[in-house]
């Protein structure tokens, strides 16, 4: 039988069903995992996507795109081949997408964890014979407190620095973790403000019917002391910029996985770091590969050379595999 999967120059195509998954180069028929800009890119003459990433694949790349769209657990079929998407957990969403043929199912992950965040769908697993992992946090440092814990000591931090006059800025991806911390944070504390492009992303949520609470958008007709107390949600991209000046005095965190490096925080001037990451930390990963039952697992972006060499340790038949998606960067803006 023809393999359903091809790694080429694009990006991940099933030859069968002539179609590609996330690819990084334009195709003419692509199933896009998520809206994260390294994994929906401009180009492709026809999209195919989970609802809820609709409204903002259409912000980020023209309403103009071809795009339809489909609820988790609903197959089609393209060229014989049976398509569904499932849930990844990763940002709204963000699924993995499952295909069978002739009774072979395999399952790629995009970008995934395992922990119910209260914003996305929660992950399912997707029992398949072969499983395409990302592998962003592939190490075993790698290891996530319950989020509950850490939003606690987003909290006091904020309180704190309420009761010392300064506005708290935490920095997040504009899509998925911004939207994550101001589900969770509490919102008795103070208001919440957002940066233009965080904002932006959050009314392209709101679109598809996600309850979030609200946000006051940050302009330059905002005085100053109005921010003194209250939490503000910005970019990484504004991190030691002139845009922070009108929030002073204030107080400094980065919520990224990569908070569990020592270092990391003291390299980008911030006064806090939280651990959060919206992907599968050590554990999750050989969670879900555990959960696929897969016979073949194909790692992607991130440690995913130590990650094979681990699981072809543990027996099983692991392939690592170079591709263009980024996982979490404190340098990008996903």
């Amino acid at each position: 039988m023809e393999s359903l999967l091809k790694f080429t120059n694009k990006g991940i195509y099933c030859p069968k069903g002539k179609f590609y998954i996330d690819p990084w180069r334009p195709v003419k028929k692509a199933l896009i995992t998520h809206g994260h800009v390294d994994h929906s890119r401009p180009g492709h003459q026809h999209y195919l996507a989970h609802h809820h990433s609709e409204t903002i694949m259409q912000q980020r790349l023209g309403d103009h795109i071809y795009i339809e769209t489909f609820d988790y657990n609903k197959s089609l079929t393209i060229n014989g081949v049976k398509v569904s998407f499932h849930p990844a957990g990763h940002i709204p969403g963000s699924s993995q997408i499952g295909m069978e043929y002739k009774g072979k199912v395999v399952a790629i992950s995009g970008d995934y964890k395992l922990e119910n965040d209260g914003l996305s769908t929660p992950f399912e697993p997707v029992k398949c014979h072969e499983f395409v992992t990302e592998t962003t946090f592939g190490l075993p440092i790698y290891q996530w407190k319950p989020q509950n814990e850490t939003f606690d000591e987003i909290n006091q931090w904020w309180r704190y620095n309420k009761e010392s006059g300064k506005t708290t800025v935490i920095f997040a991806y504009a899509l998925g973790k911004a939207q994550r911390i101001m589900k969770n944070v509490d919102t008795e504390i103070g208001d919440i403000y957002t940066h233009g492009a965080v904002e932006n992303a959050t009314e392209a949520l709101r679109k598809t019917g996600l309850q979030l609470p609200e946000t006051i958008k940050i302009t330059n007709d905002i005085p100053k002391e109005d921010y003194q107390g209250n939490l503000v949600i910005a970019t990484p991209a504004s991190i030691g910029t002139p845009w922070m000046k009108k929030l002073a005095p204030y107080s400094t965190g980065i919520a990224s996985g990569w908070m569990m490096l020592r270092g990391t925080r003291r390299r980008k001037a911030a006064d806090r770091g939280f651990v959060l990451s919206d992907h599968a930390d050590w554990n999750g990963l050989l969670k879900a590969v555990k959960l696929s039952e897969a016979e073949t697992i194909y790692s992607t972006h991130g440690y995913s050379n130590v990650f094979t060499k681990y699981l072809q340790e543990q027996g099983l038949n692991a392939i690592s595999l170079d591709t263009q998606f980024e996982g979490e960067s404190l340098d990008s803006e996903l």
